[in-house]
């Protein structure tokens, strides 16, 4: 078993304690900002008609948002850690804010990143049941069975998944326990991730006197944040575009079966504001924010946008720019960043679900007259997403940009990684596994 499966059982032990004692937090650590959310669970449901900031934990027990902060993002870089020290201060201060604004003291925390360079596979697996009916030990038989691909000695599994079960000739079962049958077999998605980029999160968030309950893939939660539940069913893609990178993620069934990431984001498109018009980082996010777009009008070129400046140069600094020419420098960035997207969808098989919606979030989605472009250079409808299914967040927090926060606490609350982490007795091991510990010894000793 690769150590990041048994770390991760490690962290869901330290999850169902958390979630015991009715505190845990919530962080995402993207490259432009750190969002911490506080989440309070209730150990039982609460009564019918009771107050309304309590958001339903996927029909199970009930959580509350009790406490929230959003900090810049500071010493990461393309989703990825690129200063330790930068980034353990910004984490520090986006939990303490989060800790004051919640009047609790949080010791551990659910993290999700977009970094790691997400790679999917899709395994097969088939064994025979031996008993009446399906039970834990047959699927952990099942699940041991599926021929792993040679993931490299530098990736790690983020998550694993079944999508679907078939017992005899029965197919798309989501859960056969309990079920006659005499063949059961399975389809996986496995998500694979560079072992340095976890490690590296992991060893940050000890460096913050944190405990790590979880980590997921901020496709993924954002996935499940930003879609509705007949796209996850029929099936849909979800492009989060982040500061330095674009998330997709792709769902059929209510799984996912594909996760990709464009290392290009919101991020890209501001340094080339930067270097096109020759401002500070700032001036040009504040150009972006303000006055940027993707489609440009006849009214465009009379409209005259201060650049401002303060570096003494008065003619420099009273310069002027038209919206045509600032939609003329994002407009190619963006356009380079749907391209990429496009063809990971191609390469996914995207064209071959019965529904093929696209939901556009993340905080870089917010540019105006996206959606159109993104409608154009895809070939399929496209709509904006915005964090759904929870009750109770903060005003600033119920925007795309916070997909993949509140996607998370979706996910911390109804996991979906422990339910089918079953063992499977020692004698049941396939003879593949004792070769690979015998190559392992043979590799290491």
């Amino acid at each position: 078993m690769p150590p990041l499966h048994q770390a991760q059982r490690a962290m869901r032990a330290l999850r169902r304690a958390a979630l015991q004692r009715g505190v845990i937090a919530i962080l995402d650590l993207g490259s432009s900002k750190i969002a911490c959310l506080v989440l309070r669970f209730d150990a039982s449901p609460g009564a019918v008609g009771e107050e309304s900031d309590v958001g339903p934990m996927a029909g199970q027990a009930q959580f509350r948002v009790i406490g929230a902060s959003v900090t810049r993002s500071r010493g990461i870089r393309l989703g990825e850690v690129d200063s330790m020290q930068e980034t353990e201060r910004a984490i520090r201060t986006a939990v303490q804010a989060a800790q004051k604004a919640a009047n609790v003291r949080v010791d551990h925390v659910i993290a999700c990143f977009s970094g790691g360079r997400p790679e999917s596979h899709a395994l097969f697996g088939e064994a025979d049941v031996e008993g009446p009916v399906v039970t834990g030990a047959d699927i952990g038989r099942v699940l041991a069975a599926c021929d792993m691909p040679d993931l490299g000695p530098s990736r790690e599994v983020l998550h694993a998944h079944p999508v679907h079960f078939a017992l005899d000739h029965r197919t798309g079962v989501s859960d056969p326990r309990g079920q006659a049958g005499q063949r059961l077999s399975t389809d996986v998605h496995l998500l694979t991730v560079d072992a340095a980029a976890i490690e590296t999160i992991l060893l940050c968030l000890k460096r913050c006197d944190l405990e790590c309950a979880g980590l997921a893939s901020a496709a993924y939660v954002s996935g499940i944040a930003a879609l509705v539940e007949d796209e996850q069913e029929l099936g849909a893609a979800c492009i989060d575009m982040g500061g330095g990178s674009t998330g997709l993620s792709i769902f059929i069934r209510k799984h996912m079966i594909y996760a990709d990431s464009v290392r290009l984001g919101g991020d890209h498109v501001t340094a080339d504001i930067s270097m096109g018009l020759q401002v500070p980082h700032a001036t040009a996010e504040r150009l972006k924010t303000l006055h940027g777009g993707v489609v440009a009008t006849g009214m465009d070129d009379r409209e005259l946008i201060p650049i401002g400046g303060d570096s003494g140069d008065w003619e420099r600094d009273r310069r002027m720019v038209s919206r045509t020419d600032l939609i003329g420098i994002m407009r190619p960035r963006v356009e380079e960043i749907l391209e990429e997207v496009r063809a990971r969808l191609d390469f996914a098989g995207f064209d071959q679900l019965p529904s093929q919606s696209i939901v556009l979030t993340g905080g870089g989605s917010q540019i105006p007259g996206l959606d159109g472009l993104a409608s154009r250079i895809l070939g399929r409808r496209v709509r904006m997403g915005r964090p759904l299914r929870v009750q109770g967040l903060p005003q600033a927090a119920t925007g795309g940009a916070f997909s993949a926060a509140v996607g998370l606490t979706l996910l911390a609350a109804n996991p979906k990684d422990e339910w089918w982490d079953f063992e499977a007795p020692p004698e049941r091991y396939p003879a593949r596994s004792l070769r690979r510990a015998v190559r392992w010894f043979r590799d290491n000793w």
